[in-house]
């Protein structure tokens, strides 16, 4: 059985994640989405959040699990029998991270290796981080997340992102 790991934080899930798991779960046997969490990152989600996020946008794959985890990715990937950690690469900045990352982990355990999927053309510019700025600016995040989910979303990053009125 061919198994893979798909990392991130996913704060919030976006088009361009779905993009990569969906393609993923084409390759693999099973993929397990692993919401990861570094406590030197400060999230907008909460883990749960995430975890419904994700359970909803990849309800329809069958061969897909969202899992949440603390430790090493790698780690987790073993105790999985994962052969593979998927990563996404939309530009040079997240190749030069990349790299480095699977040096590392190479070095560690080179039983798993890395597996890179580009995003298509309609979600190469997607970010967490974009999403949220539009939010924060009342623009409508629909094409860049799971539709279904738009609403949901734009909600909760503007409960917690809420201006100060200005005196």
């Amino acid at each position: 059985m061919r198994i893979a790991v798909y990392p991130g934080s996913f704060d919030p899930v976006s088009n361009g994640h779905l993009d990569i798991i969906r393609r993923a779960a084409k390759i693999f046997d099973q993929v397990y989405v692993l919401i990861s969490i570094n406590p030197q990152k400060k999230y907008v989600f909460t883990t749960e959040e995430r975890k419904e996020l994700l359970l909803e946008a990849t309800k329809d794959i069958k061969n897909v699990q969202v899992e949440v985890y603390q430790g090493l990715v790698l780690e987790f990937a073993k105790s999985k029998g994962a052969s593979v950690i998927i990563r996404g690469i939309r530009n040079v900045l997240d190749y030069q991270n990349e790299i480095t990352l699977f040096q590392f982990n190479y070095s560690i355990d080179d039983s798993i290796d890395t597996f890179i999927l580009f995003p298509s053309t309609n979600n190469l510019f997607l970010s967490s981080t974009g999403i949220k700025e539009l939010v924060m600016f009342n623009k409508d995040i629909s094409k860049f997340v799971p539709e279904h989910l738009s609403e949901r979303i734009s909600r909760v990053i503007m409960e917690r992102f809420k201006k100060p009125e200005a005196k």
